[in-house]
C-alpha cells in the first residue's frame, strides 16, 4: 500500500509541478506581450476556468497524498524525513503561497470591472497585479520543484531498501 500511495503522491506532484513550470515558461511570457485590457480580461477568464475538478484533484490531491505518505513512511526514518520536508515545502511554498498570495489577487481581479477604468488606471492595476502575482507564482513554482525533487529522492531511497 505504501508504494501505491507514494506513486500517487509522486504522480500528483509531478502534474502540479509541471503545471506551474509550464505556466512560467509559456503563459507568463505570452501575457507579457499583450495590452493591459487583454491581459486583465485573459487573467480573469483563466482564474475563473482554473476552478475545475482536474485542477482541484491535482492541487489538493498533492497535499493530501503528501500528508498520507508522510504518515505511512514514519517507520522508514530516512524516507520519512525527506517526505516530511517535501510536504512542508509544498504546504507552505506551493499551497500556502497560492492560498494567501495568488488567490486573493485573483479575487481582487475578479471583482474588477475592467471596462469602468480609464487606460491609466488599467495600466496601474496591471502593473500591481502582474508583478505581485508573478512573484508569488515564482515562489510556488520553485517550492513545487523542490518538493517534487525530494519525492523523487525518497522514491529512489525507498527502492534501494
Amino acid at each position: 500500500m505504501k508504494t501505491y500511495v507514494l506513486f500517487s503522491t509522486v504522480l500528483l506532484n509531478a502534474l502540479s509541478t509541471g503545471f506551474f513550470f509550464a505556466w512560467s515558461v509559456s503563459v507568463i511570457l505570452g501575457t507579457k506581450k499583450v495590452g493591459d485590457v487583454t491581459y486583465l480580461e485573459t487573467m480573469q477568464n483563466i482564474n475563473r476556468e482554473i476552478l475545475n475538478p482536474a485542477f482541484f484533484i491535482v492541487f489538493f490531491g498533492s497535499l493530501l497524498t503528501l500528508l498520507i505518505t508522510t504518515y505511512l513512511q514514519f517507520n522508514h526514518k530516512t524516507v520519512f524525513w525527506i517526505v516530511l520536508a517535501s510536504t512542508i515545502i509544498y504546504l507552505i511554498g506551493t499551497f500556502g503561497v497560492t492560498a494567501f498570495g495568488n488567490v486573493p489577487l485573483n479575487n481582487e481581479l475578479d471583482a474588477l470591472n475592467i471596462h469602468s477604468f480609464d487606460l491609466s488606471e488599467l495600466k496601474n492595476f496591471r502593473t500591481y497585479f502582474e508583478g505581485t502575482w508573478n512573484q508569488y507564482h515564482t515562489i510556488r513554482t520553485i517550492a513545487s520543484i523542490i518538493s517534487f525533487t525530494l519525492l523523487l529522492i525518497a522514491t529512489f531511497i525507498q527502492k534501494s531498501f
